[in-house]
């Protein structure tokens, strides 16, 4: 992401509240809106609605505090939707439509939260709050991201991420509990563990798509259009050899997109801001739908170098997979949006801020080439995490960071990192850095910002730029020196990967 440095004017405009007064005691909810990061909204909204749930411990204040945060996201919907009339040109109307989308997925995230039947852990509640809370800074990024720097929005108010804030910070789960109970995602079914190696899963496919007109369909979207929205069981589309340019989402569940090999399948598009649209609607390939895998694919984005963002992948989808796909852009190429995502032997090639977002995801035997950008700076990622109790952060663990071919690193400083947001999270493991990497490895965003907040490491990495020795001494950065202090950012511990992977057959190391 590049920075704008844009101010918005937010007009925080008073909702109409019910005259029925809260059940709760003023002295109960000083008591326990206390506790929480933002207390002011938190009195304030338990104050002036008919709750009449008792508050007894923390897990029924939680509770509680989890329908405040979605009343306030419904109210913040409509609002939004009101708006829509007032758009005054094409970039108002982009941002305002991303933020309709994103509104509807923050109230399924915060319904599947509360909901009982979901029967979810803490961590998978602490990942759908994680996102929740993302979704709403990305509505507002899209009027950043086309200058729109004057649009009066209430959904801009702060009021509905403070209360999301406060559930993430009552739900908080420690760094190295990142477990599920008998092993398992309980909305994982173990009878769906198969190996989906790339002949077998092209054998198994539901549908084929081909451009020559060999299989079911000739474009991607059509199959996707026809895939069921909710399957129990994977739903595989093999898509055969061939240049597939088209804009394609994926909204189902448990969907597989499986090709005949990088370079061989390819899906690409050519959306940037550049070229008016917003970041999170430029994405070649956009993943929605929980579960999604991506295998033997290449993605691409073909805006280039001067066009600012131009995503190739956006995934927002929960445990999802890519293996052995590529992903080619310029700026910002990988938009790691959200959820719990990991991606094994993939190539992923940019130039500026070029893995970036606010998932828990873990890049593991991965290939990351750098491009010559045109601004003679390089940032591999861009992490966005804007809550301490976001259970969020990019890891790169055994790749390998170097130039693309025909890069040259003559006048070009190259970074590892720098902070988008205020608690911007990223490790790097075991991972071999050429030459190319600036000897303080990691970059500013402006000025002092979010250098104390962040939380940026390595541990044991190797190569000519892994020396530490010259590395930024920021308060948030650390150079790890044993495996306990690692081992929270692996694939066993960050994404709990050892409990959904093997469903998916895509190999993994859960340790170090």
């Amino acid at each position: 992401m590049a920075p704008f440095n844009l101010m918005i004017t937010l007009v925080i405009v008073p909702f109409l509240f019910s005259s029925i007064v809260s059940g709760y005691s003023l002295s109960d909810i000083k008591k326990w809106c206390s506790q929480t990061p933002n207390p002011t909204p938190c009195e304030y909204y338990l104050s002036n609605n008919a709750f009449n749930k008792p508050i007894k411990n923390k897990s029924d204040f939680l509770k509680v505090s989890l329908q405040l945060a979605l009343d306030r996201a419904q109210k913040g919907q409509e609002n939004t939707h009101s708006l829509g009339p007032k758009c005054r040109n094409s970039q108002e109307r982009a941002a305002w439509a991303d933020c309709i989308e994103l509104y509807e997925y923050t109230i399924q995230k915060l319904n599947k939260t509360i909901d009982p039947n979901t029967k979810c852990t803490e961590v998978d509640a602490q990942t759908w709050l994680s996102t929740a809370l993302t979704n709403l800074q990305t509505c507002k990024e899209g009027f950043y991201d086309l200058g729109v720097s004057d649009y009066v929005l209430p959904l801009l108010s702060n009021n509905v991420t403070k209360l999301i804030s406060n559930t993430l910070s009552l739900n908080k789960v420690p760094d190295q509990q990142q477990s599920y109970k008998d092993g398992f995602p309980t909305w994982v079914k173990p009878g769906d563990r198969k190996l989906l190696q790339s002949s077998s899963a092209a054998s198994k496919a539901n549908v084929v798509v081909a451009k020559d007109g060999s299989g079911k369909y000739t474009t991607i979207k059509a199959a996707i259009d026809a895939a069921p929205k909710s399957s129990s069981t994977r739903y595989i589309i093999y898509v055969k050899t061939g240049t597939y340019n088209e804009q394609v989402e994926i909204s189902g569940k448990n969907i597989m997109l499986v090709g005949d090999g990088i370079g061989k399948t390819i899906i690409t598009g050519s959306k940037s801001v550049g070229g008016g649209s917003t970041t999170f609607k430029s994405a070649t390939v956009a993943a929605v739908g929980d579960g999604f895998i991506a295998q033997d694919i290449t993605i691409r984005n073909t805006a280039g170098a001067t066009n600012h963002q131009a995503v190739a992948l956006r995934s927002g989808s929960d445990l999802s997979v890519f293996y052995k796909c590529s992903l080619e852009g310029y700026q910002d190429t990988l938009y790691v949006h959200s959820e719990r995502q990991f991606y094994r032997e993939c190539d992923i090639y940019g130039t500026v801020d070029f893995i970036f977002g606010n998932a828990a995801v873990v890049i593991q035997n991965c290939n990351i080439y750098a491009r010559t950008p045109p601004q003679k700076t390089i940032t591999v990622t861009a992490q966005g995490r804007t809550d301490s109790n976001q259970n969020t952060g990019i890891i790169i663990h055994n790749s390998k960071v170097t130039g693309a071919s025909g890069f040259s690193s003559t006048s070009v400083k190259s970074y590892l990192g720098r902070p988008w947001k205020e608690y911007s999270r990223t490790v790097f493991m075991k991972t071999y850095l050429d030459s190319l990497i600036n000897p303080a490895g990691w970059m500013e965003w402006d000025g002092n910002f979010a250098l104390n907040t962040l939380y940026y490491a390595e541990y044991a990495n190797t190569g000519p730029g892994s020396s530490t020795a010259n590395r930024v001494t920021w308060k948030g950065y650390h150079v790890l020196t044993t495996t306990s202090q690692a081992s929270p950012f692996t694939v066993g511990n960050f994404i709990a990967g050892s409990s959904w992977l093997p469903a998916t057959g895509v190999p993994f190391t859960s340790g170090l």
